[in-house]
């Protein structure tokens, strides 16, 4: 069955127009997690603020070191094609939710989607796990980035200083306690307004830092070349293309799109729209002009780079750093929200008020234990980026590059002579490989790099 946003009032006069004046009536009740964590109240503003900020987070820092797997032709080619291929599978999803709201079935969650277009079994055993196991691995490694980005701060301003990467991690994790409790979705608007500042900021000190030493006497050696043997160079490859692929990831849009007030006719284009002009701007300033300076020396994050160079202001590394402590902060708790909504939906009483006394104590519990379980794995496995790769691969992959393509397939059935049917298979196939071999190649480049992995590392 369709899961509907509450309706009532406004909000049934602009559901009633969106239909062409036919009355929508609620397929199912709505459950708790929908009913607080997916409150139907938003803008296409508001709608942009949250997709920016679910895909342009720190990680598009790492863009230098995918070019370095990829070469300038490969990093360049991929970059661009991955822009294209998300954004049309986003437009896709939109439609598709679009499509089953004016036929008063709006789906809220991807779950839903799954379990409306596809089959119940669908949802239960594949987009559901998938889609929590990526949320939540979302937040482990932004937790993780948030505590490095304060260690970077505090070796500025303390290189003599004995603190732990750890220690770190669980300041950053206190933050995200408090965020961790922000009741709903909608309730983050400001907040990710102010992340894509923060995106724009960081962003614009990096690709600053990068042209600085990159002009500057003390210039890295330059040097393009693709490492290592004709084996290593594929496998290096197809990890690059995870990283990117990760870069773009959302894996919650049908989440994002909830937010949003209806009518929704037109609404998640225009975020989208948004949202892409800001990655225009950020992921290819900051991919350029990193692997430009660093070449072959392009290390998982730009903001490493920059650490082990002393001819930098340290002022201009503070204040990177700082930006992206901020706006991590804002990414985690963005990707809270799946994961909130499903432990709302299993402990909330519906049928009581939001902020009553019998959903506060659940929701505290649950929302501080998720918490404290992503602190102590993003302690104890400071490596995650490793596994982030291997979570892109198997994870982000389906949920967006897949599972758009599947979805509009079957609610529209378009023709199999039609181009959109052959350019959706085509997208499905190709991102199938990618994903087997993406999924391989992160495997293997964890075996190599477990020699180096260390419980609780300092690094």
């Amino acid at each position: 069955m369709g899961i509907l946003a509450p309706i009532s009032g406004a909000d049934q006069a602009a559901a009633d127009k969106e239909k062409g004046g036919a009355l929508v009536q609620p397929t199912a009740e709505l459950d708790a997690g929908a009913l607080f964590v997916l409150k139907s109240r938003g803008s296409w503003w508001h709608c942009g603020y949250h997709l920016t900020t679910s895909i342009v987070a720190p990680a598009l820092l790492s863009l230098p070191f995918a070019f370095r797997l990829l070469g300038w032709v490969g990093g360049s080619i991929c970059l661009l094609l991955g822009g294209v291929v998300t954004f049309y599978a986003y437009l896709l999803l939109s439609l598709v939710l679009e499509h089953h709201a004016m036929q008063g079935s709006r789906l809220l969650r991807f779950r839903d989607m799954a379990t409306y277009i596809l089959g119940p079994k669908w949802a239960i055993f594949y987009v559901g796990p998938i889609q929590f196991g990526v949320c939540y691995g979302s937040v482990v490694a932004g937790i993780l980035i948030g505590g490095q980005n304060l260690k970077y701060i505090y070796v500025l301003c303390n290189p003599e200083g004995e603190m732990q990467l750890y220690q770190f991690i669980i300041i950053f994790g206190t933050l995200m306690l408090i965020l961790a409790q922000i009741p709903s979705f909608h309730s983050l608007r400001h907040i990710n307004l102010v992340s894509l500042t923060l995106s724009l900021a960081y962003s614009a000190s990096a690709t600053a830092a990068s042209l600085i030493l990159g002009y500057s006497k003390n210039a890295p050696p330059r040097d393009y070349s693709l490492q290592g043997s004709p084996v290593s160079q594929l496998f290096n490859a197809f990890n690059g293309i995870s990283v990117i692929a990760t870069t773009y990831a959302c894996g919650m849009l049908p989440e994002i799109q909830a937010t949003l007030v209806a009518p929704v006719k037109g609404k998640m284009f225009k975020g989208l729209c948004l949202c892409y002009t800001v990655i225009a701007v950020t992921f290819l300033s900051v991919g350029i002009s990193g692997y430009w300076t660093f070449g072959n020396e392009a290390m998982g994050t730009v903001l490493s780079n920059f650490m082990a160079h002393n001819s930098l202001p340290s002022w201009l590394l503070i204040i990177t750093n700082t930006f992206c402590f901020l706006q991590v902060s804002a990414v985690a708790g963005t990707y809270l929200q799946p994961t909130n909504e499903v432990f709302e939906k299993i402990f909330a009483d519906p049928n009581k008020n939001q902020f009553s006394t019998r959903n506060i104590v659940p929701r505290l519990i649950s929302r501080s234990l998720s918490v404290v379980v992503a602190i102590i794995i993003g302690a104890m496995l400071p490596f995650f980026g490793d596994l982030m790769a291997l979570i892109g691969a198997f994870g982000f992959i389906p949920l967006d590059f897949i599972m758009p393509m599947i979805f509009y397939n079957a609610t529209f059935k378009p023709s199999k002579h039609s181009l959109i049917y052959w350019v959706n298979t085509l997208i499905v196939a190709v991102s199938s490989v990618l994903a087997i071999i993406g999924g391989v190649a992160s495997i293997r480049q964890i075996v190599l790099d477990a020699k180096e992995y260390r419980l609780f590392a300092n690094v």
